[in-house]
C-alpha cells in the first residue's frame, strides 16, 4: 500500500499538478475566480496593512460605512477590539500561515484567498478557501514585475501581499484603492545588501502578539518592497486605478497621501 501511495504522489507531483498549474483557468479553482471579474466596477476599496499605525476605531468606521476591505495574514489579532471584519482575506506567506492555519480556517465572514501551492506543496489546507495560482516573477527586478489581468489563470508573486491584493482588486473592477496601516517601517528589516537593520524607535505591527514566533518568519526587505510598490503604482496607473496612501504616518511615499478621516465624512 505504501508503494502505491508513493507512486500516486510521484505522479501527482510530476504530471498532474504541473498540468493543473499550466491550465489553472480550466480547473474548478480557476473557474470559481471568474465570478469576481468586474463585480465591483467603479467602486473603491481599502487595503488594510498590519502596521503599528492601524487603529481599531478606524476599522470600526469602515465597518459602519459599509466599505469593502482587504486584510492580510494575522489581522485577526485586532478582532477583539472592533466589530469590523474584512470583506476579503489574503495570506500567501507559508511561514506566516503555517503558524496560524487553524485560526484562519475558523475565520468567519471574510472570503479567504490562498495560493493553491500552499495546499499542494506545503500541506496547508484552509477551510472554505478560494484558491488562486501564484506564479513567480521572471525577474528579480521589481521594475519589470508582471501584473495579472486574469486571476483565473494566475496572480504574480512579490514581496508584499499588497501587490497580490492590487491584482485582485483590479480584476474586480475597483477604480480607487486606499491603503491604511501600511507603515512601511520595521523594528528589524533588511536592506538591499541583505544586511540587518535595527530601528528601536518603531514597532513591527499593531500588536506585539502578531509575531511572537518572529524567529521563524521572514525578515522584511523594505527597499525591495518600495520597488514593488512602485511596480504596483505603475500597473494601477496603466489601468486607470488610483491608489492613495491613507496611512496615519509611516514611511511609504510612493502613492499620493490622503487623510483617512476625510474619506468618511
Amino acid at each position: 500500500m505504501n508503494v502505491i501511495l508513493r507512486v500516486c504522489a510521484s505522479l501527482q507531483a510530476r504530471y498532474i499538478i504541473p498540468y493543473q498549474q499550466a491550465h489553472f483557468d480550466k480547473t474548478k479553482y480557476g473557474k470559481r475566480l471568474t465570478a469576481y471579474k468586474g463585480k465591483y466596477a467603479g467602486k473603491r476599496c481599502f487595503l488594510i496593512g498590519n502596521g503599528p499605525s492601524l487603529r481599531a476605531e478606524d476599522l470600526t468606521k469602515l465597518h459602519e460605512s459599509g466599505e469593502v476591505t482587504f486584510a492580510f495574514n494575522r489581522i485577526y489579532n485586532i478582532f477583539d477590539k472592533t466589530p469590523w471584519r474584512p470583506t476579503f482575506y489574503i495570506s500567501q506567506d507559508e511561514k506566516m500561515l503555517a503558524g496560524c492555519a487553524d485560526i484562519v480556517s475558523k475565520l468567519q465572514g471574510a472570503e479567504k484567498f490562498i495560493p493553491i501551492q500552499l495546499k499542494w506543496w506545503n500541506d496547508i489546507a484552509i477551510n472554505n478557501a478560494i484558491y488562486f495560482n501564484i506564479v513567480a516573477q521572471q525577474t528579480e527586478d521589481p521594475r519589470q514585475f508582471r501584473f495579472s489581468d486574469n486571476i483565473s489563470q494566475c496572480m504574480y508573486n512579490s514581496s508584499t501581499c499588497m501587490y497580490t491584493a492590487a491584482q485582485l482588486a483590479a480584476y474586480m473592477g475597483f477604480q480607487k484603492i486606499f491603503l491604511i496601516g501600511v507603515d512601511h517601517q520595521f523594528h528589524i528589516s533588511q536592506n538591499s545588501k541583505g544586511e540587518i537593520v535595527v530601528d528601536n524607535s518603531v514597532k513591527d505591527y499593531f500588536t506585539d502578539k502578531y509575531n511572537e514566533d518572529k524567529d521563524r518568519l521572514y525578515i522584511p526587505n523594505t527597499e525591495r518592497s518600495t520597488l514593488t510598490y512602485l511596480a504596483m503604482k505603475h500597473h494601477c496607473d496603466a489601468r486607470n486605478i488610483v491608489v492613495y496612501n491613507a496611512t496615519r504616518g509611516g514611511k511609504l511615499e510612493v502613492f499620493p497621501r490622503i487623510e483617512f478621516d476625510s474619506l468618511l465624512e
